[in-house]
């Protein structure tokens, strides 16, 4: 996989390494917010916050999927299109997501991306939804390390807009990875 995470292409000075890393946990924050800490609040008391979190990850449905097509759009010698991608995502009835992807990297480094996100209906379809996962990206070592912003620990934040589309059990989808790369997967829910 490519670069996932939007950002300002370029080098980074130490003082603006200081702040990428101020502001990386700072999206993460945000994004948890948004979409697993107002859904408590929501809810009305403290009780219901304990509650929401130990019994919500539920899942009510499960996805097994691989990486299908990649294309970089810039392309590089190094990039290799083939990901070898594996991956397993839970969902939970409110439509929140967790999974774990292990696929070869754009430099055909083993990597891992652990996430959490959430899913809504498009279109007014039942078959159609967006997803957007965050999460933690592994995997990117020398001489490649700094293809991925914010990469300075060997782990990356990264975000993951999809558009997906199911029918029935057969799900395919398209991940934009970032300004760098778009993937295509498909898989099965059970």
């Amino acid at each position: 996989m490519a670069t996932l995470i939007y950002s300002i292409p370029g080098s980074h000075t130490d003082g603006e390494f200081w702040l990428l890393k101020t502001i990386a946990p700072a999206l993460l924050l945000l994004v948890a917010i948004v979409f697993f800490i107002s859904p408590c609040l929501a809810q009305g008391n403290d009780n219901s916050t304990f509650s929401y979190w130990t019994t919500g990850w539920n899942f009510e449905q499960s996805y097994v999927y691989s990486s299908l097509y990649t294309k970089h759009y810039d392309p590089d010698p190094d990039h290799v299109n083939d990901q070898n991608m594996i991956g397993f995502e839970g969902q939970t009835k409110d439509k929140r997501v967790m999974g774990l992807a292990v696929f070869d990297n754009s430099f055909g480094q083993e990597s891992q991306y652990l996430y959490v996100g959430r899913k809504w209906r498009a279109f007014s379809s039942n078959r159609w939804y967006y997803k957007l996962t965050g999460g933690l990206l592994n995997g990117y070592e020398e001489p490649y390390e700094d293809k991925i912003p914010l990469n300075g620990l060997g782990v990356a934040p990264v975000l993951v807009p999809t558009l997906g589309y199911k029918y029935k059990s057969f799900v395919v989808e398209f991940n934009q990875l970032g300004l760098a790369a778009a993937m295509i997967t498909a898989g099965f829910t059970f």
